[in-house]
C-alpha cells in the first residue's frame, strides 16, 4: 500500500519529525511504501474559491503551485497522514498545511497526539501503527 505523510512542521528533526519516521519504520516493515513531503517548504496557494477544480480542473486547482508536483500522488496513495505540531505560533500551523487540507477537502480524520516530548513508548506506538496498517 502507497502511504503519503504529509510533514506540516518547519523543523526538520523535531518531535514531529521523529514521529513521522516513527509511523514510517513501522508501516516500510510491514511492506507499505511511504513517501514524506514536507509541506511546510512548499508554496501552496489558499483557495480562491473560483470552483476551477470542480468543473475545468478535473480535480486540479487554475493556480500553478507546488501543488502540482503532488496531484498524481494523491491519485496513487490508499493513505495521506498529516503531521504537525499542535503548538506552532500566529496560525504557523494553518499557513504550513492549512492550504493543502483545504484543497483535500478531508473530514472526519483520526488523530494520534503526543503532549510534551516524544517519548521512546510513544515512537513505539507510531511504529505499531504504521505496521498495523493492512
Amino acid at each position: 500500500m502507497r502511504i503519503l505523510v504529509l510533514n506540516g512542521s518547519p523543523r526538520p528533526n523535531g518531535n514531529t519529525k521523529h514521529m513521522i519516521d516513527a509511523f514510517s519504520e513501522g508501516a516500510v516493515s510491514a511492506g507499505h511504501q511511504v513517501e514524506i513531503i514536507d509541506v511546510c517548504k512548499k508554496k501552496i496557494g489558499g483557495c480562491l474559491a473560483c470552483e476551477y477544480c470542480h468543473s475545468k480542473g478535473h480535480g486540479e486547482c487554475i493556480q500553478k503551485d507546488d501543488m502540482q508536483q503532488v496531484y498524481s500522488l494523491l491519485k496513487e496513495v490508499a493513505i495521506i497522514l498529516s503531521s504537525g505540531a499542535a503548538h506552532q505560533y500566529d496560525g504557523a500551523l494553518f499557513s504550513y498545511q492549512g492550504d493543502f487540507l483545504e484543497y483535500l477537502g478531508l473530514e472526519n480524520m483520526g488523530v494520534f497526539t503526543v503532549p510534551g516530548s516524544v517519548s521512546s513508548k510513544k515512537l513505539e506506538e507510531l511504529r505499531k501503527a504504521g505496521a498495523s496498517l493492512k
